[in-house]
């Protein structure tokens, strides 16, 4: 399991296919997406599908999310009681608002880990609405279980009633926000898709863009993006040092028989391991 967040990619989960084809992807992050690329009447089937692509967590490589449907969709439940198994690693709950709608989330989630024996399961909510933007470091910083914040340009750009273009300036604000916000919070940020599949060097001038507002990744909705996004997003000489220091530090302190630790006044355990060693790896690659 990868444990880095330099791409995150949709897979529609109402087709086997697409399911199939995701075990072989080298993004870091493989999210099967229950809500915009699923239609209504394919919903039921597709969590089946999540449910038994679970069953063969072993033969992904990625980190495996879902994308559940909307708090205002009223489908959240549904989505919970068929996804959250054993082998999902998060989810990405889609057009956030307010830390109200991730309680209900949350109160739900630890009622299914505790039924089903599972550990606590990540969230990375979205954020896709002026709403969603005004109280993004709230929802950030609501959780343990928050591990990153997705930026949603195309519903909030909806939202907002402008028109999408490449590099719209009404989404400037809202980007740089979300990031800043996040940092803050202490979790990290993944940048918002580009749709123009044909664009190669419009991707990489959006990487670049995002990379500088402080995003570590990027969500995709296409493989062949993966392979610039990855050389793009390659950790920097701060992340490389910070995953030094919590290897370090967690190894010390697992020896002595405690699972968790402080480095510079910030908590670690096991997830953030993880995450810094695979990074290190990485950079040894």
């Amino acid at each position: 399991m990868t444990q880095l967040f330099r791409s995150l990619i949709f897979v529609p989960a109402n087709n086997p296919r697409f399911l199939e084809k995701a075990k072989t992807l080298s993004a870091d992050i493989v999210c099967f997406d229950l809500e915009d690329s699923v239609p209504e009447q394919q919903k039921k089937n597709a969590r089946k599908l999540i449910k038994k692509a679970l069953k063969e967590r072993n033969q992904y490589s990625s980190s495996v999310y879902a994308r559940t449907n909307s708090p205002l969709s009223g489908k959240i439940p549904e989505d919970l009681q068929e996804i959250v198994q054993k082998g999902i690693d998060g989810i990405v709950i889609p057009k956030v608002n307010t830390i109200k709608e991730l309680k209900k989330i949350e109160k739900t989630l630890s009622s299914i880990e505790k039924k089903r024996n599972l550990k606590p399961v990540e969230i990375m909510p979205s954020i896709e609405s002026a709403k969603g933007v005004i109280n993004a470091y709230s929802i950030a910083s609501y959780s343990n279980r928050i591990s990153a914040l997705v930026f949603g340009v195309f519903d909030f750009l909806n939202d907002m009633e402008i028109e999408y273009a490449n590099q719209p300036e009404g989404a400037k604000y809202a980007r740089a926000k979300i990031s800043v916000d996040a940092k803050a919070a202490g979790v990290l940020a993944i940048d918002a898709i580009w749709q123009n599949l044909k664009d190669e060097k419009g991707l990489k001038n959006d990487c670049y863009i995002g990379k500088r507002l402080g995003y570590v990744g990027k969500s995709i909705i296409h493989p062949d993006q993966i392979k610039i996004i990855h050389k793009i997003f390659h950790p920097n000489k701060t992340e490389i040092e910070w995953a030094a220091k919590v290897c370090k530090a967690y190894l010390k302190s697992s020896e002595k028989g405690r699972g968790a630790t402080i480095v510079d006044e910030k908590m670690i355990d096991e997830v953030h391991y993880k995450r810094a060693r695979a990074l290190l790896e990485l950079t040894k690659q």
